[in-house]
């Protein structure tokens, strides 16, 4: 839903951000306490492997490989971005993005390196907004990469119900 969130309010006609949209984006993330807050962080991470794992499928189609045409545009791109991502971070979210490109969870990659830094937080959220806007213009689809993701759990939610079934 934030992701979402992002990717239409930068699509979208007005000039800055609509208040009303940011007024809940904050209520929400007012109302949750540290351990809601790791699970909007456990699903940022969720998202970058899920967009990691298209964007490998979609590359090796194509006999290339994501991490040569993905992490070099995703540095830049988190590079000119000097005030919301510190340059510290970038190093952190290159390794996050190489970890799921190859399969592994960024999550569990994360946690060899201990808790998250309040620093991080942005750039993560950057990060998967950034994959999943990459997606949206290699299809030529503004919704693509939300609909790969409500695709996704809508298959887990009815092999759940009929795993539940019988």
């Amino acid at each position: 839903m934030l992701m979402d969130s992002r990717l239409r309010s930068v699509h979208a006609d007005t000039v800055g951000s609509d208040p009303e949209q940011q007024r809940l984006v904050e209520h929400l993330l007012g109302s949750m306490g540290p351990e809601g807050l790791d699970d909007i962080l456990d699903g940022a991470c969720t998202l970058i492997f899920m967009y990691m794992k298209w964007l490998r499928e979609a590359h090796e189609a194509h006999d290339k490989d994501v991490i040569e045409y993905v992490v070099p545009t995703l540095v830049t791109t988190l590079r000119q971005m000097p005030i919301s991502i510190p340059p510290e971070t970038i190093p952190t979210m290159s390794g996050m993005v190489i970890a799921a490109a190859i399969g592994l969870s960024p999550t569990l990659w994360r946690q060899q390196y201990g808790d998250w830094k309040r620093t991080e937080l942005t750039p993560v959220e950057a990060t998967a907004f950034l994959l999943a806007e990459h997606i949206n213009r290699m299809t030529g689809d503004p919704d693509f990469a939300t609909r790969l993701i409500t695709e996704a759990l809508t298959q887990v939610e009815e092999s759940h119900a009929e795993a539940e079934r019988g």
